[in-house]
């Protein structure tokens, strides 16, 4: 009998992506080969997010795409988006299963109940999000040099503007043994990074009577391990004592994402965020003082409804003289059944664009002034397998991102480096420490 064939498509997070490397070795122990999207499969399995307008577009090509070119297939659609929307998603032509939350690790055994139904329309099986209370662990493997290791999951923020709590549910997580236990498991396969994901990875041990501090101690302890970084994690959860432990700690790089969402503390209000920006501010200076060499990222959605120019421009200043080094920039995309969208003063997309682009070249400029102020500095960098153009990548521990030429050698190891020049492709010049 011929071996079964799945292939897997992820939109969305980094914590998307555990999942779906998750469930893609649940298939592979059912016997089945892993194929690339777009090669024929028997099963497609395609992992959504719904954080904007463009996600939900993303899903519904994928599925166009898998039916054409795997016209006999079985198309399955999981994810924030099938949660959302399940009858939605079950009308669109090719998908055979839509599993929500609470089912998403089922996929197995829903696939085998498809089989012997022979159903001629698409099953959905989903619950209501406040039912869901189970926490499912989850890590990649080998689809990068580094693993995202899943450490919570959901949220219980509900900012006025986002759908995840309705998509993922209450924020829970694993006990820190357990937890401790999977991250043992990637450092038997020889991993060198793991980065720690979740919807809000702050508020870890909310369901268990832990703390994220006490998490990130013992995992600092994992041997076989040699880096972790933390993704994302909210400003007012980002304590003193997590930072000085960074700033000491064996394994925990100098690297920190922290989402501000927008420089104006009265669109932070409408936003229903929990901080004002003087908080964010203090958490810059905090990681600065005690690692001068870190590297600060930060989200910021523009054109958010009642974001005026005056607004923008006051977050916009606030960037220029935050000691931050790149930011993400989103463009608002109104969300059904979140509180944002009876907000008044929306924006024109227009002027969405134009504060887009100011803020991506200024997120550029950062970028670029804090690789220039590393110049001349030796780290360590762990390399990437990609290739392209007879050229490969890594990261310092610091998130510079260094080109050299591809050597197979190099892929999953790592050197010391000496940080010579900023290439035109944005990526710092290297030479080998010693040569």
């Amino acid at each position: 009998m011929e071996q079964k064939k799945v292939s897997f498509y992820t939109l969305g997070c980094k914590l998307n992506f555990a999942e779906t490397s998750t469930i893609s070795r649940k298939f592979t122990d059912e016997g089945y080969a892993r194929v690339e999207f777009g090669d024929l499969s028997d099963v497609v399995v395609i992992n959504t997010c719904s954080v904007t307008q463009l996600a939900d577009k993303k899903c519904r090509q994928a599925i166009s795409k898998a039916a054409r070119i795997s016209p006999d297939a079985t198309i399955a659609v999981i994810g924030c988006y099938s949660q959302l929307k399940p009858e939605e998603i079950s009308q669109i032509s090719g998908v055979d299963l839509v599993l929500g939350t609470s089912e998403k690790f089922n996929i197995i055994e829903h696939l085998k109940d498809i089989e012997a139904r022979k159903q001629n329309h698409a099953l959905v099986f989903s619950c209501e999000i406040e039912q869901v209370d189970s926490f499912n662990p989850s890590f990649s493997l080998f689809d990068r040099t580094r693993s995202f290791l899943k450490i919570q999951d959901g949220c219980d923020y509900h900012c006025s503007y986002c759908t995840i709590p309705l998509a993922r549910g209450n924020s829970r997580n694993n006990s820190i043994d357990r937890t401790l236990a999977e991250a043992r498991k990637i450092a038997e396969q020889g991993i060198k990074e793991v980065v720690l994901t979740g919807v809000n990875i702050g508020d870890f041990g909310k369901s268990t009577g832990e703390t994220f501090f006490d998490l990130i101690k013992g995992l600092d302890q994992i041997e076989g391990i040699e880096r972790f970084r933390i993704s994302s994690i909210e400003p007012n959860l980002l304590t003193n004592e997590i930072i000085q432990f960074v700033a000491k700690s064996r394994s925990f790089v100098p690297h920190f994402h922290i989402p501000l969402q927008s420089g104006c503390n009265d669109v932070l209000k409408l936003m229903s965020r929990r901080y004002k920006r003087e908080v964010f501010e203090s958490r810059v200076k905090a990681i600065k003082e005690v690692m001068p060499e870190a590297c600060i990222g930060a989200d910021v959605i523009v054109g958010f409804p009642g974001e005026t120019d005056e607004s923008f421009d006051d977050t916009y200043h606030f960037l220029e003289q935050l000691n931050v080094d790149y930011l993400h920039v989103f463009t608002y995309s109104e969300r059904r059944n979140t509180r944002a969208v009876a907000l008044p003063g929306k924006v024109a997309p227009k002027d969405k664009d134009v504060r887009s682009h100011r803020l991506i070249l200024l997120s550029e400029e950062k970028k670029k002034t804090f690789y220039e102020r590393n110049i001349g500095k030796e780290y360590e960098v762990l390399f990437e397998s990609q290739q392209s153009k007879g050229k490969m990548h890594g990261f310092t521990s610091n998130y510079i991102k260094v080109e050299t030429k591809y050597n197979k050698n190099l892929i999953n190891n790592t050197r010391k480096v000496k940080l010579t020049s900023v290439l035109p492709s944005g990526n710092m010049n290297i030479i080998f420490a010693g040569e």
